[in-house]
């Protein structure tokens, strides 16, 4: 894990922040909760993924130590059993909150704070290349092959293992569908055109599985 705390230094002191201890321990506190038990896909491993695609498309974001900063703090707070945004904005308001802690502007507090709320949707602005690569980021897994994905479908069933099966179906079936109803998944131009179709085979084959339906035209 030191690779990582490495990496949220690195992230830190790029978008102003002095190194000290205190922000090593406030990337530890963030590395703790992308830890709890309860996580069987929004763990490390995913943290580590999306930072591994930031930094792989960061010569396409406007400020991409911001992106990777919003990387460690998108999912800092998660409770499946949350409704609605309230993951995101618990995430949000935290990670801006550890970072004015350790010293950095509020305008960076604030430019971090609204790329993490960025991803309660996945909707993306034309002209915002920073929430692009974050949402991106965090989208990749979808367009992973197709035992990849099927591991992260089950992971994200683990998580939640209190919904019944018929309202867990319901309910995934929704977010989905919500994807597939988006323009584009993805956004970045190089990695699109390889990602998008991919991803939409991925989530069509997941949706069928659980609803029955015939596959889902894509929008025009």
């Amino acid at each position: 894990m030191g690779d990582l705390i490495l990496r949220w230094r690195a992230a830190a002191c790029g978008a102003g922040a002095v190194d000290t201890a205190g922000l090593a321990d406030a990337g530890q506190r963030l590395l703790d909760r992308w830890r709890e038990p309860h996580r069987h896909y929004h763990t490390v491993a995913h943290l580590t993924a999306v930072l591994d695609v930031v930094d792989r498309y960061a010569d396409q974001a406007a400020r991409p130590d911001l992106v990777r900063l919003a990387a460690w703090g998108h999912d800092a707070v998660y409770d499946p059993r949350a409704a609605g945004d309230a993951n995101e904005r618990a995430s949000a308001d935290l990670t801006a909150a550890l970072l004015t802690g350790v010293g950095l502007p509020a305008a960076v507090a604030a430019g971090v704070h609204r790329l993490v709320l960025l991803t309660a949707g996945h909707a993306v602005r034309p002209g915002d290349p920073d929430g692009a690569l974050l949402c991106d980021a965090d989208l990749a897994i979808l367009a992973a092959p197709p035992p990849a994905y099927d591991r992260y479908a089950a992971a994200v069933r683990r998580e939640y293992a209190h919904v019944p099966e018929s309202a867990f179906r319901q309910g995934r079936a929704r977010v989905l569908d919500g994807l597939l109803a988006l323009p584009a998944l993805y956004r970045l131009p190089e990695p699109a055109d390889r990602w998008e179709p991919a991803a939409r085979a991925n989530l069509t084959r997941e949706l069928a599985a659980l609803t029955g339906a015939p596959p889902r035209r894509r929008p025009d």
